[in-house]
């Protein structure tokens, strides 16, 4: 399963190759990415964090700057 992350504000793109069943939680922490840092959305709506990964693409609104 693969799905797209954008990063924003600065337009990173990321590529998320996981299992099913897979949730955005993990997909974030396999980036480094602090999960308490983040808002995940989907064509205008926010997504839960421990939702399993089902979108194609996903756009991720960083609260903190990566270290």
């Amino acid at each position: 399963m693969l799905c797209r992350f954008t990063l924003i504000p600065d337009g990173t793109v990321l590529i998320y190759q996981g299992r099913s069943g897979d949730t955005y939680e993990d997909a974030l922490l396999s980036f480094e990415i602090n999960p308490d840092t983040a808002l995940i959305f989907s064509d205008g709506r926010s997504l839960p964090q421990d939702k399993k990964i089902e979108e194609e693409e996903v756009s991720i609104f960083l609260t903190a700057s990566r270290g």
